[in-house]
Order: C-alpha cells, then structure tokens, then sequence
C-alpha cells in the first residue's frame, strides 16, 4: 500500500497549500516520485489532472466564502490565485454556472469538489496476467510530439495522431525497422511539464542501429519491467488495463513503478478488434 498512502500525502500537501504558490516538483516531492510519475498515477486514479484538482478545491473554497462572508469578489480573486476579477469569474462560472455576483445573491446553485481520499478496493476477482522481465538497456526510434493532456486520462490529439502516421506511411515503416525483442509499436509518454499541463508522446518501434533521418531516438536504461496483457480492443483494454494496474496491482504488490518512462506495446496487427492483444510495459523498483 505504499503507492497509496505517498499518494494521500501529496494530496493532503496540496490541501495544506491550496492558498500557496506550490510547484509539481514539490508535490511529487510527497510521494517520492517525479513529477511525470506523480501526475500520470494521479490521473490514472482520479481521472482528472492535478492541475484540475487545485483549480476545483480552490474554487469550491472560494464559492463556500462568498457565501458565507462579506469579503469583496476582488480580494476572493487575489486570494484563490487569479490575476484578475475577470479571470476568476470566468473560471468560476465554468465550475459552478453562475457568476459570482449571482453566487453571493443566493442565485443558482454551487458545485462543490469535496477533499480527495483515495481508497483502493482490492477485489483481485479478475485475474491480471503479467510477466516479469529483466533487460539491459535498448533504443527506440520514432516520432515525437508535444501535446496538450486533457482534464481526464487520454492526451487529446493522440489518436489523430496515430490516424496520421498510419495513413502517411510512417507506422509502416517504423514496423520495418523495428529489429528489437518488442515486437509492434510503441506508444510513449514522457517529459510530462504540470506547470504547462503538456506532455511528450512518441509513435516508436525498438530498433538497434543507424537512425534513419527524420526519426527521434528514445533511450531506456536496463531495468526489471512488469509486462501486462491488455486484451480487447483499443483504447478501452488500454485504459482499463492500465486503471487496474495502479489501483489494483501495485497496491497488493510490494513494488513501485521506476523514474523510466512506461509504455504501450501494440502487438496485435488489428488492435480493434474483440479478442486484441497488446502490452503495457512498466519499469519497477
């Protein structure tokens, strides 16, 4: 239960300093874990991006004093991290659908984010098959993209992007080249930024040798890694995979995931169809 409770005590670090000026590496700091690592476990269990949750508490905060005090909107704005009356309006209109002027008439209703707690439910009903590999370090080669991440899990624009490499020929010929045990290709996400809620995301095939031009190069340094099977079609089996993986395996196992960067293996030629066979590949400790 390690991973959880390092987890809880982030969360309750980001409590304590809802008012503060608070960076993702003193966050992660809590749960002694990088800052990529921190927020990829967080949206994985709450399906919403540490950005997201400061901005709900600190806005739920802010609704409960306009309610219950006289202080000026102006001071609540300052207070709660906006630049500006206007900036804090907008915001707290997209939160609770009403301005805060209506909020302090007693107009609408207020939509409260209550202090997170994570509770893990271990069922272990479902079998989770998975294997544990040790290997020295490899290359990858692909594609890299910087993307915007969305408030739940996915990266919106990942998918167009995989539509695009399948249909201009790059897929193709990253199959090609791939010359390393992972067979398939590879879906990586790394160099995770919270501060501008962006994150790095490569199409790549393993591959040892000269790099073909107009490819990026992906390093993972030797390590013990925990191979699941992601059966059904994609993206769900993925995602679903992948929420079992944190709330329920690592919890009931004694290990942690490493500072290396996971990733998908599209094994399968036809990942969309029922009985599809893919892996998610995560370094431990």
């Amino acid at each position: 239960m390690a991973l959880v409770e390092s987890l809880q005590k982030a969360i309750d670090y980001m409590e304590t300093h809802l008012l503060d000026t608070i960076t993702a590496a003193d966050i992660a700091k809590q749960a002694n874990v990088s800052s990529f690592h921190f927020q990829r476990i967080f949206m994985i269990l709450t399906d919403m991006s540490v950005g997201e949750y400061l901005r709900r508490r600190r806005l739920t905060l802010a609704a409960q004093e306009l309610s219950s005090t006289d202080s000026k909107i102006i001071d609540l704005a300052f207070k709660y991290g906006y630049d500006t009356p206007e900036s804090f309006s907008r915001a707290f209109r997209k939160q609770h659908g009403i301005t805060p002027s209506e909020a302090r008439k007693g107009i609408g209703k207020l939509q409260s984010y209550n202090r997170l707690v994570i509770q893990v439910n271990l069922k272990g009903a479902e079998p989770m098959n998975y294997r544990i590999v040790k290997r020295n370090a490899f290359e990858a080669i692909g594609i890299k993209r910087k993307f915007q991440c969305g408030e739940e899990m996915g990266i919106p624009g990942v998918p167009e992007f995989w539509e695009e490499t399948n249909r201009n020929g790059e897929s193709a010929k990253l199959l090609q080249l791939n010359n390393g045990q992972i067979k398939g290709l590879l879906g990586i996400c790394s160099n995770f930024n919270i501060g501008k809620n962006t994150t790095d995301y490569s199409i790549a095939a393993e591959h040892n040798g000269e790099i073909p031009d107009g490819f990026s190069t992906f390093h993972f340094p030797a390590a013990k890694w925990a191979v699941f099977e992601a059966r059904g079609p994609v993206p769900d089996a993925i995602i679903d995979t992948t929420k079992k993986i944190y709330s329920e395996w690592f919890p009931s196992n004694g290990c942690e995931p490493a500072e290396i960067a996971s990733f998908e293996a599209y094994i399968d030629s036809d990942p969309y169809k029922k009985d599809s066979y893919n892996e998610i590949w995560i370094a431990i400790k």
